[in-house]
């Protein structure tokens, strides 16, 4: 059986990392992609996985990823993406600009990185697409207008790839995460043990959902902590 290839768009620290490093304990060869990949190194180092420089809203930048990756690795097999960009405050107050932006990051970039990999997975007859949402996707908070357009629109996306794509032996999934990831920026013991979203646990779930038979798919899944309102 041919190496898997797995490719994580909007690599970092937290649960890109947790996967790049549960997919290359799968025996997967990793591909990383992120605005400053020399940020990788390290993670590169311990998973022996490529690092590759990619803005995710800028279609000749994502054309350029996928085929350096077709060129170093193969097709991906897997591909996921993480990037998400927010504006937080009252919606008249907020630069149109700076929330164009965070739409092209949210949710045009993953319409790009969908198509080329769907190209890709249709020529294959099979693959598998997952997108790391949030609660915002399914709940517009306050003062989070900009955040919650991007994640219903990375939804709405991943829904009507789900239904296009299935029938043709790809794999399309939609993560909620109803929480904060565990971390430096979430690390409140205040709230009690397991109060935040542990990357590696979520990332064990993102590989159930890889493994999936396709008699039993799903394309979409909750997470959240065992403390969390919803």
């Amino acid at each position: 059986m041919a190496q898997e290839t797995a490719l994580i768009v909007g690599a970092g620290s937290g649960l890109s990392a947790s996967l790049a490093r549960l997919f290359a304990k799968e025996g997967m060869a990793v591909a990383l992609a992120g605005r400053s990949p020399d940020k990788l190194s390290g993670l590169v180092a311990e998973t022996g996985a490529r690092a590759y420089r990619c803005d995710a809203a800028d279609p000749a930048s994502v054309e350029a990823l996928f085929a350096a990756v077709d060129k170093d690795l193969g097709a991906p097999d897997v591909v996921v993406f993480n990037p998400s960009a927010r504006v937080r405050g009252p919606v008249q107050d907020l630069d149109p600009a700076a929330v164009r932006d965070a739409l092209m990051v949210t949710c045009y970039g993953g319409f790009l990185v969908a198509q080329q990999a769907t190209r890709r997975m249709l020529a294959n007859g099979q693959g598998t697409l997952l997108f790391t949402g949030a609660s915002a996707a399914v709940k517009g908070y306050p003062n989070s207008s900009s955040f919650a357009m991007g994640k219903f629109g990375l939804r709405g996306l991943c829904q009507s790839l789900a239904r296009e794509l299935a029938p043709k032996g790809i794999h399309v999934a939609h993560f909620v995460i109803d929480g904060g990831i565990a971390g430096p920026r979430y690390s409140d013991a205040s709230r009690g043990p397991d109060a935040f979203l542990e990357p590696d646990a979520i990332a064990e779930s993102y590989l159930h959902v890889l493994r999936q038979h396709r008699s039993a798919w799903t394309w979409e899944i909750e997470l959240r902590p065992w403390v969390e309102n919803f």
